[in-house]
């Protein structure tokens, strides 16, 4: 899979909503060529880090972003940021011990629980083929990838993931996006994909198969995977974007609209 600008923080914060990746989902598209791609938000599953990018979404952002709340999501995206610097980063770091291939599995493995996140809001948006699609994923990668290790489903059956998330179908349902929010831990969203990200809560396994600590002890093996995969991309915007805030709100508003447009 292609890896593209995501949300980088937010595909490390969006683990915790959606799953691996973010499932977040997805992720961020970047806004600007000299930011490396990746693929969807530090946590849009981590086969898993995004979608292919748009050429449209390069250049000036083409969306204009409610934004009332700016001082305190200015404060949050602060304090997520330190996050990402003095905690998941160096975790990651410390994690990348574990030989590349065993973390793709892993990966693999928690994009593999969530396939009914995608097939029930794939459901919902009237995208029969895809929601079948996955719906064959899961049952291929769970038994012939040995309980979603590995992905036989798209490496010999040619059978692709197809994102969904119930902010996405909301979207398609007309619901606008609402005023643009930064989550603390969970990173970029805005009052539709709240809503959203509640109601995949309910749809993901997870919850449902380990409780307690076992449950944040697997959230946060998902979320650290996932950043030691990532390439950096967080720190390629801090460098080059003049102010991180406004690239990762844009880019997310983009990104946002440009799947919900699929």
């Amino acid at each position: 899979m292609g890896r593209h600008p995501s949300l980088a923080l937010a595909v490390l914060l969006a683990v915790f909503a959606h799953g691996p990746l973010a499932t977040a989902d997805e992720g961020i598209v970047a806004a600007e060529p000299s930011v490396a791609a990746v693929e969807g938000a530090i946590f849009d599953d981590v086969d898993v880090v995004g979608d292919d990018l748009d050429e449209d979404l390069f250049g000036e952002p083409s969306l204009v972003v409610a934004d009332p709340f700016e001082g305190v999501n200015r404060a949050v995206f602060a304090f997520n940021d330190k996050l990402y610097f003095y905690v998941f980063k160096p975790v990651a770091r410390l994690y990348r011990i574990v030989p590349e291939p065993v973390r793709v599995s892993v990966g693999n493995f928690f994009s593999n629980i969530t396939a009914p996140i995608r097939v029930v809001n794939n459901t919902l948006q009237g995208k029969i083929g895809p929601a079948g699609g996955e719906l064959m994923r899961c049952i291929i990668n769970s038994t012939v990838g040995i309980g979603g290790l590995f992905d036989p489903a798209t490496r010999y059956a040619a059978i692709p993931k197809s994102n969904e998330d119930f902010g996405q179908t909301l979207g398609r349902y007309g619901i606008g996006s609402g005023p643009y929010l930064v989550l603390p831990m969970l990173g970029p969203s805005n009052v539709r994909d709240g809503v959203g990200r509640v109601v995949d809560l309910f749809l993901d396994p997870l919850p449902y198969l380990v409780h307690g600590p076992e449950y944040w002890a697997a959230r946060g093996t998902s979320t650290v995977n996932t950043v030691s995969l990532d390439k950096d991309t967080y720190e390629g915007i801090k460098r080059d974007a003049l102010d991180p805030y406004l690239f990762v709100r844009d880019a997310y508003a983009q990104h946002r609209a440009g799947k919900i447009e699929r």
